[in-house]
């Protein structure tokens, strides 16, 4: 479910802008106007150190049919350009077959990834995020980008993204109204899953909204419904 966190994109942020030093979030997940999910995450800061957790439960109908618990971690450093994420998981509580160890490895630009019993090499370009810290290499940095390319990986493979801002307007979600930066995923064919996220301007650029569509018509909307951030 947290397939949202794909949405996201990246802007590299100079050394010399603050970053909070703790984030608390929580969204709502819909699909076609039905509540289905709850996200729940932290983001903590200490140094030149960051750690991310993200959980998001079923809830409503969803729940009846598959009740489920999906764990993200990411655990980095913060450098000169933003987050450098270190290591990677995700736990489904539900099917631990499906749990996803990464490790990223800068001095041999490689991603080591486990998953179902299996490992695997990937190579890792400059610059990489992953599922989670992608969403908050946005932080003390400026939206005036235009078009963003980045390249993030899901724990078991690294792709290429771009995306490509489409206005500033302003929204209303359940934890109030914001001025936002909104991007949108560029896409060269129907196969490609679509993605947009509306970012915080004066609140370090944190999302608050995020939509994700797959290829198949599947489309989630992820509405912020409380944030703190210091």
């Amino acid at each position: 479910m947290r397939l949202l966190a794909a949405a996201a994109a990246l802007l590299a942020i100079p050394a010399a802008l603050a970053l909070p030093v703790q984030v608390d979030a929580e969204y709502s997940v819909s699909a076609a106007g039905v509540p289905i999910g709850r996200v729940t995450e932290t983001f903590r800061r200490d140094g030149d150190a960051y750690r991310i957790e993200s959980t998001t439960r079923a809830e409503g109908v969803l729940k009846l049919f598959r009740d489920d618990t999906i764990v993200l971690t990411s655990a980095g450093r913060v450098g000169p350009k933003g987050l450098q994420p270190l290591h990677f998981e995700q736990r489904r509580l539900g099917d631990r077959t499906r749990d996803i160890v990464a490790e990223f490895d800068w001095a041999k630009a490689e991603l080591r990834s486990e998953y179902r019993g299996e490992s695997s090499v990937h190579a890792l370009p400059p610059g990489t995020q992953d599922r989670l810290s992608i969403l908050y290499q946005f932080m003390g940095g400026g939206t005036a980008a235009k078009l963003v390319r980045l390249h993030m990986s899901n724990g078991r493979k690294v792709e290429a993204y771009a995306y490509r801002k489409v206005g500033e307007p302003v929204i209303d979600t359940p934890a109030g109204e914001f001025a936002t930066a909104h991007y949108e995923r560029v896409t060269e064919s129907e196969k490609e899953s679509r993605a947009q996220l509306w970012l915080a301007k004066d609140r370090f650029n944190l999302p608050v909204r995020v939509v994700f569509e797959d290829a198949k018509g599947l489309k989630l909307e992820q509405n912020l419904v409380s944030l703190t951030a210091r």
